[in-house]
């Protein structure tokens, strides 16, 4: 990210493809540059490309539950 400094302009990269970005209002996609890059980046968390790391919710591990019950292996 470019520094903000006296009303400099301040650029991003696009996630997506790497594209120097203007952040500001009149970008309509940020941080990405284009519609495309958008529904790209969307693609990849609807097909579990992308995922924030996390610890097995406690619920997600019940012993009371048998295999055909575990929602997290369907």
């Amino acid at each position: 990210m470019t520094e903000n400094t006296d009303n400099e302009l301040i650029s991003v990269p696009c996630p997506t493809c790497g594209t120097a970005v203007e952040w500001s209002a009149k970008s309509e996609f940020r941080p990405f540059c284009s519609k495309r890059c958008q529904i790209i980046d969307l693609g990849d968390w609807a097909a579990e490309k992308n995922a924030i790391p996390t610890a097995t919710a406690d619920f997600a591990i019940d012993p009371q539950l048998d295999d055909s019950q575990d929602w997290a292996k369907n």
